[in-house]
């Protein structure tokens, strides 16, 4: 691929287009031209955001943005590099290998001889292989480029710890119903109309478009390709347009809000027919199959817990069918998994427990934990008694040697009691067997 391909010119004018003839859409002639104009994003680019501080500081630093698509991350890193002085060059993984990244790398030198700096923005960084990702080390670190990596993948498990531990992460959020209403109202000053649609199936629109800046803007160019201007759209007539399911939600999107309620807790209350005519409402209504999954993904984790721990197992694995096989053959894999954790034995212990460990860590987060569990890589750390008198517990009777592992001014502390049902009856056995060998060495 030559440079000029990965190299990002300024976008050309209206005329410009004009005059070529070549299609310009509507999503990117609406990119916004000052951070103040991108949609949503305040917690990164409001008063108070991490981004706004990098710059009102000079210190631009190397990034990873984690987010869904149409969030706006290739727009802020191109308003990012205007910010700070910086060239801005764009490449994507996809089409970018070891000898692309060679010439980027050799034209940043360049452009660093002649005095300015470069902000190299990789989008879908997480396609990179490891050895490829290991390339960007030397320049971040000598300050060749300040690197932006964008990607919709945990960055967690996606990219090396080398490069996670040069680079900061930014989350960036799906955005708002409000967000994508500004982006339409936007959307119709650049065109000089007004979308075709009438109160409700505007709604539908930014239901449609999912949290989505990009899409929303492309169902947008849809519609006022298809119809004349004295045409106003109905939501059935939206949805045969743009082919996408109309959702059935009231305007307020009550509706979303109490069928996931009435799903979550007819789960809870194991009722596993209930909570399938639940689910079929709101894949019927058009809501997200992903939102979905990710609330029972939620549900096996609140409110059963332990008691079944295989309910996390088989959430997980139904979201990745549905990613696997789309719709509407996921679904199938959806309903599995909300009769599994309908019908599995339910239990907040662990939820509990968690809450209340957070409440402690919040309030007494700051003590040291016993020096005797702690290790001692240095002669003035053992000297201070650092790791002394520690017993390692596979060297101990029933391998449990009983000592406390709990700050001194804390001393011991119980967060979880599982309950008697499903498996954590079989926790409760261990944890009282363990408390029984602990009293009887003294711990």
């Amino acid at each position: 691929m030559a440079m000029s391909d990965k190299i990002v010119s300024p976008r050309p004018t209206a005329p410009a287009l004009a005059s070529a003839q070549a299609p310009w859409p509507l999503a990117d002639r609406i990119r916004p031209q000052v951070l103040d104009d991108v949609a949503g994003q305040e917690h990164l680019l409001g008063p108070d955001g991490a981004l706004r501080r990098m710059i009102a500081t000079g210190s631009l630093s190397s990034l990873i943005f984690w987010g869904p698509p149409g969030t706006g991350k290739t727009s802020v890193a191109r308003l990012l590099a205007d910010e700070t002085n910086l060239a801005f060059v764009q490449i994507s993984a996809i089409f970018s290998g070891v000898a692309d990244l060679k010439k980027v790398f050799e034209e940043a030198r360049a452009t660093r001889r002649m005095g300015q700096g470069t902000l190299l923005f990789v989008d879908e960084i997480h396609r990179f292989n490891r050895a490829q990702q290991d390339s960007f080390l030397p320049v971040m670190e000598d300050g060749t480029v300040t690197l932006i990596g964008a990607t919709t993948e945990n960055p967690s498990f996606e990219l090396n710890a080398a490069l996670l531990s040069r680079a900061r992460v930014m989350t960036f959020r799906s955005l708002d119903p409000d967000a994508i209403g500004h982006l339409l109202v936007r959307a119709e000053q650049l065109e000089g109309r007004d979308l075709p649609l009438d109160a409700d199936a505007r709604e539908a629109l930014i239901i449609m478009a999912d949290g989505d800046g990009r899409a929303a803007l492309t169902l947008a160019e849809d519609v006022w390709k298809a119809i004349p201007a004295d045409q106003i759209l109905t939501v059935a007539q939206l949805a045969e347009i743009v082919q996408r399911r109309a959702p059935l939600y009231d305007k307020a999107q009550e509706g979303h809000y109490n069928l996931i309620s009435a799903l979550h807790k007819s789960v809870r209350g194991s009722d596993p027919d209930a909570a399938l005519y639940y689910l079929a409402r709101m894949l019927d209504a058009g809501e997200n199959p992903l939102f979905i999954a990710r609330r029972v993904v939620r549900m096996a984790v609140e409110d059963i817990g332990l008691a079944d721990p295989q309910a996390l197992v088989i959430a997980n694995a139904a979201k990745d069918a549905y990613d696997f096989l789309g719709s509407p053959e996921g679904e199938l894999a959806l309903a599995q998994a909300v009769v599994y954790v309908a019908s599995a034995p339910k239990s907040n212990a662990l939820y509990k427990a968690w809450k209340s460990a957070q409440d402690l860590a919040k309030k007494r987060g700051s003590l040291m934990p016993p020096k005797t569990i702690l290790n001692a890589p240095t002669r003035l750390m053992k000297d201070e008694g650092y790791g002394q008198g520690y017993r390692y517990d596979h060297d101990q009777p029933d391998a449990f040697s009983g000592q406390n592992y709990w700050p001194e001014a804390i001393g011991r502390q119980v967060f979880y009691e599982p309950v008697e049902r499903g498996f954590e009856r079989e926790i409760r056995k261990r944890l009282d067997y363990w408390a029984k060998l602990r009293k009887e060495r003294g711990q």
